[in-house]
């Protein structure tokens, strides 16, 4: 089995790539964005800290340890181009593609393009490593969503799919049929408390839903909830969270669907079929 060079961004996800990876005996070595890796998930594993603007020496230290293989996980703050105008090879590479190019599945799916082809690596999905991290049908807790938060729910589903073909958000927030925001640049725990005010109390009801776009990538930037995402759903008074089955990640899923039983928020899993 080639050698895994995991890219790790925020979040716990990656910590969670590496205990899989210590359980299987299995060689890897951590990339981790410097601003944006949990430094706890590091401690006594082998790791260098990169940045946007030495991406290409981080990818020459890759090939010559050895690393076949890369799985990109957690959340990297988008650059800039002056960040990436100052790395030689990623200059290249916005030389290739244009500064347009820079919405989330497009940027990604050409850097995917760029890694493989131009690179020599195999880019390899998180659940590869972590097989039951898939989001899977139905319910996950002991809340479940009414005739109401379905139809939300549903209403949701179709706005992301609609916007996603323009590459804008993962996530939207429906109370009562009212959107109340769709994810732009800031991120889904943003969107959420941001919605938070925009609630209207009097209706009561609030869905978060994220769902991946039409056509994007599958094997990385799924969107992926946690227990982060369920606590900030709790505090902006939000009923329940939907995923699209096997289109999200589920973060330390027994302890996410725990806190959310706790908080009396459901999760659900929308069936790929509806």
């Amino acid at each position: 089995m080639a050698k895994l060079g995991i890219i790790a961004g925020a979040g716990a996800l990656p910590g969670q790539i590496i205990s899989a990876c210590r359980e299987a005996g299995r060689d890897y070595h951590v990339l981790a964005f410097e601003g944006s890796a949990d430094p706890r998930w590091l401690d006594g594993t082998s790791f260098t800290w990169i940045r946007m603007s030495n991406l290409g020496s981080a990818l020459d230290y890759a090939r010559s340890a050895g690393i076949g293989e890369l799985v990109l996980v957690g959340g990297i703050p988008r650059p800039s181009v002056i960040e990436l105008m100052s790395d030689r090879r990623s200059a290249k590479f916005l030389a290739k593609v244009g500064t347009r190019i820079l919405g989330d599945d497009n940027i990604l799916s050409a850097v995917v393009r760029e890694l493989e082809e131009t690179e020599g690596f195999n880019i390899i999905a998180p659940e590869t490593i972590l097989g039951e991290i898939l989001a899977p049908p139905g319910f996950y807790g002991k809340v479940v969503p009414d005739e109401n938060d379905m139809q939300d729910i549903k209403r949701g589903q179709s706005i992301i799919q609609e916007l996603g073909r323009f590459d804008i958000g993962q996530a939207v927030v429906i109370q009562n049929g009212l959107v109340l925001g769709v994810e732009a640049a800031e991120g889904t725990d943003n969107l959420i408390k941001r919605c938070g005010g925009l609630k209207r109390p009097e209706i009561g009801g609030g869905v978060l839903v994220k769902a991946a776009k039409p056509n994007q990538s599958l094997r990385v930037d799924l969107p992926a909830v946690g227990i982060a995402t369920v606590r900030a759903a709790s505090k902006a008074g939000l009923r329940g969270i939907a995923v699209v089955e096997e289109r999200a990640l589920l973060v330390e899923r027994d302890a996410m669907i725990e806190t959310a039983d706790a908080s009396e928020i459901f999760i659900y899993g929308i069936p790929l079929e509806t």
